[in-house]
Order: structure tokens, then C-alpha cells, then sequence
């Protein structure tokens, strides 16, 4: 009997790669499924996930307000920001002394790594708070902002994945920690990822993907050397202790189950983002 095809998308971060380690490498039974793995950007995968291409996908969770229609939340596969997320630097010495009192009028061009990503909402959310309206945001592949940042041509830059843990090293300032900001204004840690799983699959389907999903991450927690050794490979470049800390930030007990508070965390996020007019109607998430 011919297997199941059950075509997942996620990041070539380490992260993700870690998350999916048991799954991408046969460490787990699949029973009848057959889970063919795609490795593209978040911004692209959350496009990718209009069209409901994909069984199982990375969703970032601004996105998911556009798609709750098509996918639904999986209980397991968060990435969440524990007073740590999404970061804006600036080229600039001391840029967040400069950010809070230079002229809040003032025109600013900001690099962002889509206008889907949950950091790009948070951002705008932050820049609501700080009453700053003249901002003209530039979509930049993620991996290339910090050096458009460097090269003067961005007033800052909004870093996603590795570059939080070494934007310093390349000469960049911080103009604020989002997970930090946002945790300050809600008591919440910042629910940036999700894994979604489509809703037209039948019942059984859906639960048998998101079971296998949870094992996967649960059998990379368990098995952290070697899992660590896969997920190294998508790190570009980074060093094992500083990979080691970036899987840690986001792939843990939070990703093992969003929990209560996570859960409040995603409803808080998407009530404030339809009250600031960022997604066009107030969603209610669910969870697989």
C-alpha cells in the first residue's frame, strides 16, 4: 500500500532543523506516512501557506492571522520569545540612546525580513507605542539585512534567526529587544513561530501528524548531541556553543506544548494586532 505524503515546510535554520532532526533522518516509525521535508525562508512559507500547499508548515504567527482559514495551530512546534525575540540595530554608536531622542517626525528606512513575520508585526506594534509614523520599511532577504545595515543603506534593521546572537560581533548596536519590550507591556512571552496543520486533512491524519511532530521534537530534546550535530549544518557558520544557546532560545518546553499562557500569549498578540488595524479581522485561534 503506497505511503501517505505528508510534504513539510520549515526554516534552513538551525532551530527547525533541530526540530525536525527525528523526522528529516528516520528516527521515528511513521507508520504509513511519508513526510518529504521543504527548507525555504519564513516569508516564503507563509505566502506558500495561502495557497494550502503544504500538509504541515512553519507559519509565522502574524501570518496565521491571514491563514486561519486554510491551517489551524499545532499544539507543539512554537517558537517562542521568553524575554528574548526579533531585534532592531542600527549602525550607529549607542542607537538606542540616539533612537529614543532623536525626532520622532523624523523619516527612517528599515530593513525587514517580511511583512509577514511576526517580528515585523511586533515592530510596527512598537512603533505605534513610540508614536513613530514616517517609517519606510524595505523587505531584505534575512540573512543579508545586517550587512545592508553596515553598509549605510537602512537606518536600522529588524534581525531574525542567528543574527541576535551576533549582531554585536559585526559592529552593530541595539536599538531594542522586541521579546523584551513585548514581555515589559503584556507580562507574555512573544509567540513569534507555529507549526499549522491543514484543515482539510481528515481527523485521524491531523492527529497523527501533529503526534508525530511532537515526537520529533521530543526525541531532539532527548537525543540534544546529536541533534545539535544535524541542526549544526543549517547554522551558517555559527560556532556550536552559540548554536547550542540559539536551539535552546527556541526549540523547548514551550515547543513541546504552547501551554495556557502560551496560548494567551498568541491571542493577546493577534487582539492587538487587529486593534492596531494590522490584520484585517480578529482572530481566535485554535489548537490542534
Amino acid at each position: 500500500m503506497p505511503k501517505q505524503l505528508i510534504r513539510v515546510g520549515h526554516s534552513p535554520d538551525s532551530d527547525d532543523a533541530f526540530m525536525f532532526y527525528a523526522l528529516a533522518k528516520g528516527k521515528l516509525d511513521t507508520g504509513h506516512y511519508e513526510f518529504v521535508h521543504e527548507l525555504v525562508d519564513i516569508e516564503t512559507l507563509n505566502r506558500r501557506a495561502f495557497y494550502g500547499e503544504l500538509e504541515l508548515t512553519a507559519v509565522s504567527v502574524h501570518a496565521y492571522a491571514h491563514l486561519a482559514d486554510v491551517y489551524a495551530l499545532c499544539n507543539c512546534g512554537a517558537s517562542m520569545g521568553d524575554k528574548y525575540g526579533p531585534i532592531l540595530v542600527s549602525a550607529g554608536g549607542n542607537a538606542e540612546r540616539q533612537w529614543n531622542t532623536a525626532d520622532k517626525n523624523a523619516p527612517l528606512k528599515v530593513a525587514v525580513p517580511g511583512e509577514l513575520t511576526t517580528a515585523f508585526l511586533t515592530l510596527k506594534l512598537y512603533l505605534a507605542k513610540e508614536k513613530r509614523t514616517n517609517v519606510e520599511f524595505v523587505t531584505v532577504a534575512f540573512d543579508k539585512i545586517q550587512d545592508e545595515v553596515k553598509a549605510g543603506n537602512y537606518d536600522a534593521g529588524l534581525i531574525i534567526h542567528e543574527g541576535q546572537l551576533t549582531f554585536e560581533r559585526e559592529g552593530l548596536q541595539l536599538v531594542v529587544d522586541l521579546g523584551v519590550w513585548w514581555m515589559q507591556e503584556t507580562g507574555l512571552p512573544l509567540p513569534l513561530g507555529a507549526n499549522a496543520v491543514r484543515r482539510d486533512l481528515p481527523p485521524q491524519t491531523i492527529t497523527d501528524v501533529v503526534r508525530l511532530l511532537y515526537e520529533s521534537i521530543k526525541y531532539a530534546l532527548d537525543h540534544r548531541d546529536e541533534a545539535l550535530d544535524y541542526a549544526l549544518g543549517f547554522g551558517r557558520g555559527l560556532q556550536r556553543s552559540d548554536a547550542d544557546k540559539f536551539v535552546g532560545m527556541y526549540v523547548n518546553d514551550w515547543t513541546l506544548d504552547f501551554g495556557d499562557r502560551g496560548r494567551t500569549a498568541v491571542r493577546e498578540l493577534l487582539k492587538q494586532a487587529y486593534e492596531h488595524g494590522i490584520v484585517p479581522k480578529l482572530i481566535v485561534p485554535e489548537f490542534y
